[in-house]
């Protein structure tokens, strides 16, 4: 993902709002009032106002939200000492919570340590039992089924001590999920939360620091006869902290380590271990320089709970790998040692770990669907020509979204990152390319590396608008530039594919450009080894009269001609020409997403007319829109958003099951056809906006959205061998 350069003013939103507890009036239970309404998947709040808020974000606050708020109260349950107290024999529990204050605000983020505690009465079936649980309307009351706790009170849910919270604890579900490897004697414990069951952090791979940095990844074996805590997310791989790029993702990154090759597992609540549930595997984007498993706007349980309604359920694996310098280090040393590419190493492994044991956890080990978006697209298509298809893939289906290749990677983005980074610690007394130089980097702290990382990290246009560690052709799981792979046909064959882009991907990244000279610069240095005439022969096929002034926003037409030639290059044009090759061993489906959930939030930002950019997808294609319900973000879908959501995370659930995104019978997109069937004519399906459908790429069926895009014209020239081998790729 190229890194974003808006033109936003305002202060962005703060993630966390600290949330006041105090003493409940005796004797009240469990309850929910409408602000915590947003904690339940939106197909439980249909046709219901959007929730109000818990008050006024805390900026700069650290506190918890309040889901992140009962999820640490859940994990205090092992700390806390339990006592049966109960004439009738049902089991009563007191408990004592040591993090948490009388009064005052409840604060996991920097668990802070109170002098004082508070006794709380958990009123409970057996522990550990599942609940199932709902809120019946918009004011408090809370019914939960399965012998679980049933309560009502009047009282705001702000003045319900930490009692009362405990309870909402139950309430939305947050239960142990439990599965047991006869064959090792391994039992995993994970959560149960509003009938999504997940097993948090599990070790694919062994801790990548010391003199594993760089180095291919180990594979983790679980010791026999263990209890493995599944609770938690676990650290991210080592990247900045803080929240970046908003609303493109909105995590806040508050721990890294270099222990973590670590994956989620999600599915629906009660499957069984013979299941066999079609498999999503998704690869996070973020420049493979940020991004988590654990990214909010990537997180599955909407589109889960989505496909258990249409009666075709999936399981979902989120995974982490290394990024940066960390997970795409150059240089001869590696390449001897067969060390580069690391974090395409630890996808793959990722990947082979998913084949050899999600079968333990109801999914099937022969329908593996790999999903990505931006880098996380590339790494998908990387995947898929890795070792130029010369040994098996451990997946069957693959989809791409908002990149599928990249320029550059032949070219000298990486190791000019890789010489500022050895420069910037010291590590520069030889060669770049030493073993000498690659222990002096393997000899700093996780810490050290980092800070260097991120203190010579540049974007722009001259450094690849910011995705400066890319995969490099290494002879071994790149053995050749993806062009000459793709040309050459030496990939794996993939049953089925999905590739994709949004309608306005491009327009993020490029600034505001007001002349002909600023779109040429731009160009000419994002593209450095295309020539001078080239780059002219590029923006001639896009006159400024294809575009428009947008004088309410003061964005000039140059502006929107940038972010266009940029989405066909790098977004579209490029995964057509992957997508043509790809064809001949299976269907391929290509989409472009026309909506978006991003233009208030934009305005609140301070930019705005940006159209549909980079992750718009993530919205519907994940079934949350109320992943964006956060404090600082203005909220309001509409109808449209709730059906569009409804048919495209269901179009994603059907792929995965069937190979084929539109199937009538289960509400998806309709009439999706694959995109090379016809001799002569590319058809690509539009997702959502006034013109849903399928549509030809140019001429008489383009359609009013493709009619004045120009696309066959325009990636003829983006993909003819002569400027594919100066695209660097």
């Amino acid at each position: 993902m190229p890194q974003p350069v808006p033109r936003l003013t305002s202060q962005q939103p703060t993630h966390r709002t600290i949330l006041p507890i105090v003493e409940s009036p005796k004797g009240s239970e469990a309850l929910v009032d409408h602000p915590w309404d947003n904690l339940l998947p939106d197909h439980k709040r249909k046709n219901r106002a959007p929730p109000t808020r818990l008050g006024p974000p805390i900026v700069g606050g650290v506190g918890g939200s309040p889901y992140v708020m009962l999820r640490q109260l859940r994990h205090e349950e092992q700390k806390l000492t339990r006592q049966k107290k109960n004439a009738t024999g049902k089991k009563k529990a007191t408990m004592r919570a040591s993090s948490a204050k009388r009064s005052g605000a409840y604060d996991p983020a920097s668990a802070v340590s109170v002098p004082s505690t508070l006794l709380f009465d958990v009123a409970s079936s057996s522990l550990g039992r599942k609940r199932r649980c709902r809120v019946e309307n918009s004011k408090t009351a809370a019914v939960c089924g399965g012998n679980g706790y049933a309560g009502r009170t009047n009282e705001p849910i702000w003045n319900v001590g930490l009692k009362g919270v405990w309870h909402l604890n139950h309430v939305f579900g947050a239960s142990t999920a439990v599965v047991h490897r006869v064959d090792t004697d391994v039992t995993y414990n994970g959560l149960c939360d509003n009938g999504i069951e997940k097993f948090l952090s599990l070790s694919y791979g062994q801790d990548t620091g010391g003199e594993n940095r760089f180095k291919p990844p180990l594979p983790h074996v679980q010791e026999r006869n263990t209890v493995v805590d599944a609770h938690t997310n676990g650290p991210a791989c080592p990247q900045p902290r803080g929240a970046f790029a908003l609303p493109l993702y909105l995590s806040n990154i508050t721990d890294t380590s270099e222990d973590c090759l670590h994956l989620n597992i999600y599915r629906p609540e009660s499957t069984k271990s013979d299941a066999k549930l079609p498999v999503m595997l998704y690869i996070h984007g973020g420049s493979f320089f940020i991004g988590s498993k654990d990214e909010i706007a990537i997180q599955p349980e909407g589109l889960i709970e989505r496909s258990v309604e249409m009666g075709h359920p999936v399981l979902v694996v989120n995974i982490n790998y290394r990024l940066g310098v960390f997970g795409f280090a150059q240089s001869t040393a590696l390449r001897d040692e067969g060390s580069e590419n690391a974090g395409l190493r630890d996808q793959r492994l990722a990947i082979e770990w998913t084949r050899d044991n999600i079968a333990h956890f109801g999914g099937d080990p022969d329908n593996i669907t790999i999903l990505g978006q931006s880098s996380g697209g590339l790494a998908v298509g990387m995947q898929i020509m890795a070792y130029g298809g010369s040994k098996p893939i451990s997946f069957q289906q693959a989809s791409c979204e908002s990149q599928a290749l990249e320029p550059g990677i032949t070219g000298n983005f990486t190791l000019d990152a890789m010489s500022d980074v050895t420069e910037y610690v010291g590590c520069n007394t030889s060669s770049l390319q030493s073993a000498d130089t690659i222990a002096c980097l393997r000899g700093l702290s996780m810490r050290q590396l980092q800070h260097a990382q991120e203190a010579t990290h540049r974007d722009g246009p001259g450094a690849n608008i910011g995705d400066q560690w890319l995969p490099v052709v290494d002879g071994d799981v790149l053995p050749d530039a993806p062009s000459k792979l793709i040309a050459e046909g030496r990939f794996a064959n993939v049953s089925a594919t999905m590739i994709g882009w949004c309608e306005d991907d491009g327009n993020f990244f490029v600034g505001t450009l007001t002349s002909d000279s600023d779109v040429f610069q731009f160009f000419h240095r994002y593209l450095p080894g295309m020539s001078g005439e080239n780059v002219r022969k590029l923006l001639a096929l896009y006159p400024v009269s294809d575009f428009s002034d947008n004088p309410s926003v003061a964005l000039p037409a140059q502006t929107y001609r940038a972010g266009r030639i940029l989405r066909d290059i790098l977004f579209t044009c490029q995964p057509i020409h992957y997508g043509q090759a790809l064809a001949k061993a299976g269907n391929v489906f290509l989409w472009d997403q026309n909506q978006t959930m991003y233009d208030e939030i934009l305005a609140s930002l301070g930019g705005t007319g940006y159209g549909v950019i980079h992750t718009s997808n993530f919205a519907y294609q994940f079934g949350n829109l109320s992943h964006y319900n956060v404090d600082g973000f203005p909220y309001h879908p509409n109808q449209s958003d709730f059906a569009l959501r409804d048919r495209q995370s269901s179009s994603w659930a059907s792929f995965a099951n069937f190979g084929h995104p539109s199937d009538v019978r289960c509400g998806t997109l309709k009439g999706w056809q694959p995109a090379f069937a016809k001799k002569d004519e590319v058809d690509v399906y539009v997702i959502g906006g006034p013109h849903e459908g399928l549509f030809a790429e140019d001429g008489p069926r383009a359609g009013p959205v493709f009619g004045a895009q120009k696309l066959r014209e325009r990636c003829a020239f983006i993909n003819s061998p002569e400027i594919i081998q100066q695209l660097q790729y």
